[in-house]
C-alpha cells in the first residue's frame, strides 16, 4: 500500500496582494512583452531595457530575501508571476529565470558575507549565470569533469561548461566543479565566479530553435583562480547545493511551460471566433472546440501541479517529487498545447508572421533544460518508491 506522509490538501485562495502581483505581471506582459517577443526573437535581442524595467516593478528577485535587495516573496507568488511572464514571451522569462537559478545556492547554503554581496549585486541589476551543465553532463550532474584545485589562497579551476543561460551578459556564475579525485557526487563543490576572471572565456552565441533572445553559450575555465572565500559552503556540497536549486526552480520553470502554453491557446482561441469555414466560425466545429477545452485541461493540471509544489517548498520542506511532477507535466503539456495551436491556425500557424510557430518553437526547450522530461520520470519513479520499500 502506497503511504503517502504528506498533507495534500493545499489552499490556493489568493490574497488581495496576490492578486495585484499577477495583475501587474499580466499588465506588463500585455504591455511590454507581447508587443516586442517576435522581434526579439527573431533579431535574438537580449531585452535589457525591460529587463531592468520587470526589475524596477517588482517582477523579478522574487524569493531573495528583503535583507539582500530581493522582493522576499513566496515561492508561490513566484509561480503565479512567472506564468504572466511565460504568457508574455517565454524567452524573456528563461532570461530572468537563469539568474534565479544561480542565486538559489547562495539563499540555501552561502555566507552572510557571500549573500550580502552578489544576492546584493543581482537585486540592483546584475546578472547571474548557472554553470553546471558540461559536454559530457547534461542531465548526469556526476559526470562533470571540471576541477577546482586548491592553491594556497584559491581554487584553480579548469573545465568547460555549455549550454549557459545568460552567459554572454552575466556578471558572475555558481560554477559546480570536483575539488579531488573521487568521481562521484562527494567531490563536486560550488563556487563563485567573478565573469571577468582572467582565464574565463564565454563562446559564440548557440543558434536555437526557440527562445533566441535568451542568451546561451559555452563557457571555458583555464587556470582560472578563485579565492577561497567563493567556495559556497564546504567542499562536497555542490551536489547537494545544485539539487536543491533544481527542486526550487522547477515550479517557476513549469510556470513558464504553462504560461507559455496559455498564451498560445489564447492566440488559438481568438483565432477560432474569427476564422470562418462552411458558414461558420471553425469554434463551432466540434473538432476544433474539444482540442481547444483539452488544452484548457492540460493548463489547469499544469497549474495545480505548479501550485502544490510552490506551496510546499513554502512550508520549508523538501518538494523532489512535486517538483519534478509539475517541471515535468508543464513541459509536455506545453508541447502539446502549442503544436495543437500551430494546427488550430492551420497554414498561418506554420508561418513565422503568426506567434503559433514561435511558440511551438519555445516550448520544446521545457522538455529539456533543467532536467529532461525523462529525467523527471526517474525522479517522481525513484521518490514514488521510497513509499513501497520503507
Amino acid at each position: 500500500m502506497l503511504k503517502h506522509k504528506r498533507n495534500i490538501m493545499v489552499n490556493f485562495d489568493m490574497s488581495e496582494e496576490q492578486d495585484m502581483l499577477v495583475e501587474l505581471a499580466r499588465q506588463f506582459a500585455d504591455d511590454e512583452l507581447i508587443p516586442n517577443a517576435e522581434e526579439w526573437d527573431r533579431g535574438g535581442v537580449f531585452p535589457e531595457e525591460t529587463i531592468h524595467k520587470a526589475r524596477e516593478l517588482g517582477l523579478l528577485n522574487c524569493t531573495i530575501p528583503h535583507k539582500y535587495g530581493g522582493m522576499g516573496l513566496s515561492f508561490l507568488d513566484e509561480v503565479m508571476i512567472n506564468e504572466e511572464l511565460g504568457r508574455g514571451d517565454p524567452g524573456f522569462a528563461t532570461i530572468t529565470g537563469v539568474t534565479m537559478l544561480a542565486c538559489h545556492p547562495l539563499i540555501y547554503a552561502g555566507t552572510e558575507e557571500q549573500k550580502s554581496e552578489y544576492l546584493g549585486r543581482v537585486c540592483k541589476g546584475e546578472i547571474s549565470a548557472y554553470c553546471v551543465t558540461e559536454p559530457g553532463a547534461g542531465s548526469d550532474v556526476k559526470a562533470i569533469t571540471t576541477t577546482a584545485i586548491l592553491d594556497g589562497d584559491f581554487y584553480v579551476i579548469n573545465g568547460s561548461k555549455m549550454w549557459i543561460g545568460g552567459a554572454g551578459h552575466a556578471d558572475w556564475f555558481y560554477v559546480l566543479a570536483r575539488t579531488n579525485d573521487d568521481d562521484s557526487y562527494k567531490s563536486l563543490s560550488g563556487f563563485i565566479v567573478e565573469a571577468n576572471s582572467q582565464g574565463l572565456e564565454v563562446g559564440k552565441k548557440e543558434e536555437k530553435m526557440g527562445q533566441r533572445s535568451s542568451d546561451t553559450r559555452g563557457v571555458r575555465f583555464q587556470n582560472v583562480k578563485v579565492p577561497k572565500e567563493n567556495l559556497v559552503g564546504k567542499e562536497g556540497d555542490g551536489w547537494l547545493q545544485a539539487m536543491v536549486a533544481f527542486d526550487r526552480s522547477r515550479p517557476m520553470l513549469a510556470a513558464h511551460a504553462l504560461g507559455n502554453a496559455r498564451g498560445a491557446m489564447e492566440e488559438a482561441w481568438k483565432y477560432a471566433n474569427e476564422r470562418k469555414t462552411f458558414g461558420k466560425p471553425i469554434f463551432q466545429h466540434q473538432s476544433i472546440s474539444f482540442m481547444l477545452a483539452d488544452m484548457s485541461t492540460k493548463i489547469e493540471g499544469a497549474r495545480l501541479l505548479a501550485y502544490k509544489a510552490a506551496s510546499i517548498l513554502d512550508k520549508g520542506e523538501s518538494a523532489t517529487l512535486e517538483s519534478a511532477h509539475a517541471k515535468r507535466y508543464a513541459a509536455d503539456i506545453g508541447m502539446e498545447v502549442t503544436t495543437d495551436s500551430v494546427q488550430i491556425f492551420g497554414g498561418y500557424g506554420y508561418s513565422e508572421e503568426f506567434p503559433a510557430a514561435r511558440r511551438m518553437r519555445g516550448a520544446k526547450i521545457y522538455q529539456i533544460f533543467g532536467g529532461t522530461s525523462q529525467i523527471q520520470r526517474l525522479i517522481i519513479g525513484r521518490e514514488i518508491n521510497k513509499d513501497y520499500i520503507n
